[in-house]
């Protein structure tokens, strides 16, 4: 079973900042992490489900020709719309995985602290999404939480364990710490 959508709509009815995305050093810090991660210093166009108020998105915007960024909540949906206004070339869409999973393909996909929130079988169909519409020489990133999170199917490492059997795509990247484990999979690069 998935997190319900109640659980994020209550989160967001309290916070337009529920994860202190915009407050926390540790937030900044790991977005600073994640953003170095990439192996490509610009993608042509990225996929970000799970974008919560758009931080992130922001910050990838400046680093894709095309984004777009997804969330489940429609509070979520109107923060980030609203954040990522000043970018054209970026599209904010409510939509849940593994349904709403959008056509074409994406030389860069974002799963950042999302996974867990997914029963196995549904994320299983997320990873399947996610191999199937990578572009070639596309990559995948994903970030995730190692603590245990009150109501959610999954941890962090079921979450990694799953991406690594199912994309079938070299690990390019690998930091983990004591609190999150930031990986990333898809065709190796040369310097530029």
């Amino acid at each position: 079973m998935n997190t319900p959508a109640d659980y994020f709509s209550e989160l967001f009815a309290r916070d337009d900042d529920p994860w202190a995305f915009d407050r926390r050093w540790y937030e900044q810090r790991k977005r600073d992490i994640t953003l170095a991660c990439l192996p490509k210093r610009h993608y042509a166009r990225a996929f970000e489900p799970g974008c919560a108020n758009g931080v992130l998105s922001q910050a990838l915007a400046q680093r894709c020709e095309s984004l777009l960024a997804m969330d489940l909540t429609p509070r979520a949906v109107e923060l980030a719309t609203r954040r990522l206004a000043p970018f054209d070339h970026v599209q904010v869409s409510q939509g849940a995985l593994p349904e709403a999973w959008p056509v074409g393909h994406f030389d860069l996909i974002v799963l950042s602290e999302m996974g867990y929130y997914l029963s196995p079988p549904a994320w299983a169909q997320v990873v399947e999404c996610a191999a199937a519409s990578l572009a070639e020489g596309g990559h995948v990133l994903a970030c995730h939480w190692l603590h245990p999170i009150e109501g959610a199917p999954q941890q962090g490492e079921q979450v990694h364990w799953a991406l690594e059997q199912g994309l079938g795509l070299e690990k390019l990247a690998s930091h983990r710490e004591e609190d999150f484990l930031l990986e990333v999979w898809g065709a190796a690069q040369g310097l530029d």
